[in-house]
């Protein structure tokens, strides 16, 4: 159980827990200010719920295809202050963004997807779905985004620099672009480990920000992790 400062993440079923990474995901993008947002690949709801936070307006649909998780979030969201704006979804999101209703109908799409593709399977299979590409990979992930998001809209994405960079590219045919980026480092001596980053249909110069998590001692918080999770974290 993780407990934040407006709502409880509960995990025990679902395969991914709650990480340093996915929080700072979903505190650092751009949630808008009302509007419709989606979650895909929403775990136990916590992006769906981090943005419910801070976009007190928005309409948010949070898309999970593990039954596991599914149950997880449904509970999480049922239990949180937004219950009455969060509906989650027991579905692919290939599936999901095969529907007209829900097309071209998000001002931001969230996502922290699977990305390992070649690396040894855990015998947990729910382990699996969320941590590999095999039920979403990178190019299904990019057509449904396509699909789903407004022309004016962004969709922010948290993956490690060299799955980020196939992302990138990729994105180029279906015409999504970079705009925003983090670089997410443990501490200032460490090599970049997350990225996040904005695209939109539209190309511009992309924004480049760097976060240190810890101090260079490797345990204390830095000043902007602190003020970025103050929201969020009980310890802040």
């Amino acid at each position: 159980m993780f407990r934040f400062k407006q709502f409880t993440i509960r995990q025990e079923r679902a395969a991914m827990k709650v990480c340093t990474d996915a929080c700072v995901l979903g505190a650092w993008v751009d949630v808008g200010d009302g509007g419709r947002l989606l979650d895909i690949g929403t775990g136990t709801g916590l992006l769906a719920l981090m943005a419910a936070q801070r976009n007190t307006s928005a309409q948010i649909d949070a898309v999970e295809i593990d039954a596991d998780a599914y149950a997880q979030a449904v509970d999480n969201v049922a239990d949180s202050p937004f219950a009455g704006r969060v509906r989650v979804h027991h579905q692919a999101i290939q599936a999901f963004a095969a529907l007209s209703e829900h097309q071209q109908q998000y001002s931001r799409i969230l996502t922290n997807p699977p990305f390992y593709t070649n690396q040894l399977r855990s015998p947990d299979a729910a382990v699996n779905r969320a941590l590999h590409t095999d039920d979403l990979p990178f190019d299904d992930l990019l057509s449904a985004v396509r699909q789903l998001l407004r022309p004016d809209g962004q969709w922010w994405i948290l993956l490690p620099p060299y799955e980020m960079k196939v992302v990138t590219t990729l994105a180029q045919s279906y015409e999504l672009y970079p705009f925003h980026q983090l670089d997410l480092r443990h501490h200032a001596q460490k090599p970049v480990f997350r990225q996040v980053t904005g695209f939109s249909f539209t190309e511009k110069p992309i924004e480049v920000h760097e976060l240190a998590v810890y101090e260079t001692d490797g345990r204390t918080y830095t000043d902007a992790f602190r003020n970025l999770l103050r929201n969020y974290y009980l310890i802040f």
